[in-house]
């Protein structure tokens, strides 16, 4: 399981000092990209080398409790399932032991031009190691 550690600040938050919940999305988004930077892809060099860039096909949330100002936040991503064209990670965001917030994200591999394609030879091997 990989984890990445953030903190709310005051632009995450709503008036009321809550985490807004549309940032849930940015923060798990954050730690998706360590988890594949951790995985030895440089999604940069994929994009400008082979054309290729992964995208959220799917996102299932629950928001079980809120995030306030000044929180520390650990977001946990774990692999749930894989194919050669798709990804399924399970993601959660705690504030120490509790989890606030939980998502099942699909990720798949488009093309330049948005066409659907199967993730790199690289990202398949690495993603075997996981498991």
């Amino acid at each position: 399981m990989h984890t990445f550690t953030l903190r709310v600040y005051y632009e995450d938050t709503d008036l009321a000092g809550i985490v807004y919940y549309a940032n849930y999305l940015k923060f798990i988004e954050r730690a998706r990209s360590e988890w594949v930077r951790e995985l030895g892809i440089d999604q940069a060099k994929l994009r400008t080398e082979q054309g290729l860039v992964f995208a959220v096909r799917r996102v299932e949330a629950d928001y079980l409790r809120p995030a306030l100002f000044d929180d520390v936040l650990t977001v946990q991503t774990a692999l749930a399932d894989h194919s050669g064209a798709r990804l399924v990670l399970d993601q959660a965001v705690l504030r120490g032991e509790q989890t606030l917030f939980k998502a099942r994200v699909t990720l798949v591999c488009l093309t330049a031009i948005g066409a659907a394609t199967r993730f790199p030879a690289a990202m398949r091997a690495a993603v075997t190691q996981v498991l």
